[in-house]
């Protein structure tokens, strides 16, 4: 065998049209080259496989035993290559492929996300969606490790290897039981919040780490009564009376019938939402496939300009 050989694509096509029309004009006009680079083409396959793949006399070209084993696996190889190109091309046109999205709870508040996987899916019916929940470390972590393609969080603070972009921007604020004695004042501090019990999310949860973060740049400490893992628990904890919450002011707002709002006085507390996913790579090189991407051109052309409420 010539070591120095390379097996091509169109010598395999060259081989199917010669065993075809058993004939190296006809086959030459079939693959439209000259007949000697036909046969030269034959020559080189002959060569790379060791082995003749025809017999050939003045009137008939016909394969030999090991032409024949040859046939069925050329054609399999260039059916594998047709199949391949077509999947590319698919996935390219966004007519197949996959989506993982990750999102933490509670987003109705500031994003309607089944009225956004509903519109995608009508625009690419073929594109398989799955959706999970958690909170924003275990999300950044399935990014990094690429069992995510998008995810749906609060970011305090950059993250390195991730890019991100605003889809909703808030102030927090308090919200309380209708009979706490905060209840009638237009604002607080956060040092006058400092000795009351709280109710927040899990660490890495929600607002949790922001919260964290602005009554550690305060000098402050607080008590955390509880802790919880969804927004309609936590809500549910202060209307009774159980503990305080800072939350986005979009969220005390819709529950006003069952909730004192409360300004916060001091250095704005904002909680910002993004869609994030890994950063490009090494020159530039985007991480996004192509479903993941007109996911993303999707979601922020729906989104509002991001807000930032002051305190």
């Amino acid at each position: 065998m010539n070591s120095e050989a390379a097996m091509e694509l169109r010598h395999l096509q060259h081989f199917i049209a010669v065993a075809e029309e058993q004939h190296f004009t006809r086959a030459a006009q079939r693959a439209n080259i000259v007949q000697s680079a036909l046969s030269s083409s034959i020559r080189a396959l002959e060569e790379e496989l060791d082995a003749r793949l025809f017999l050939r006399t003045t009137r008939q070209v016909r394969l030999t035993a090991a032409g024949e084993a040859f046939l069925e696996k050329a054609r399999r190889v260039l059916d594998a290559v047709r199949e391949a190109r077509e999947a590319v091309s698919s996935a390219a046109a966004l007519e197949r492929g996959t989506l993982d999205i990750g999102a933490v709870p509670s987003l109705p508040a500031f994003i309607d996300l089944p009225a956004l996987l509903a519109a995608f899916h009508a625009l690419y019916p073929g594109i398989e969606v799955r959706l999970s929940q958690g909170g924003s470390e275990p999300l950044t972590e399935k990014l990094r490790a690429g069992t995510l393609d998008l995810a749906i969080l609060p970011l305090c603070e950059p993250v390195p290897d991730i890019a991100a972009s605003v889809v909703a921007c808030e102030g927090l604020v308090l919200v309380c039981a209708p009979a706490h004695p905060l209840a009638g004042r237009t604002e607080v501090t956060l040092a006058e919040l400092a000795g009351e019990p709280f109710v927040d999310f899990q660490p890495g949860w929600g607002t949790r780490r922001l919260v964290d973060k602005g009554f550690g740049q305060a000098g402050l400490e607080r008590r955390i009564a509880f802790e919880v893992s969804d927004l309609d628990s936590l809500l549910a904890l202060v209307a009774r009376g159980l503990g305080v919450a800072l939350v986005p002011e979009t969220v005390a707002e819709a529950r006003r019938d069952m909730l004192a709002v409360v300004d916060i006085a001091g250095p704005d507390l904002c909680w910002e939402l993004v869609v994030a996913h890994l950063a490009p790579g090494r020159g530039g090189m985007s991480a996004l496939d192509e479903a993941p991407r007109a996911f993303l051109d999707l979601m922020l052309s729906r989104a509002e300009p991001a807000k930032t409420q002051a305190a």
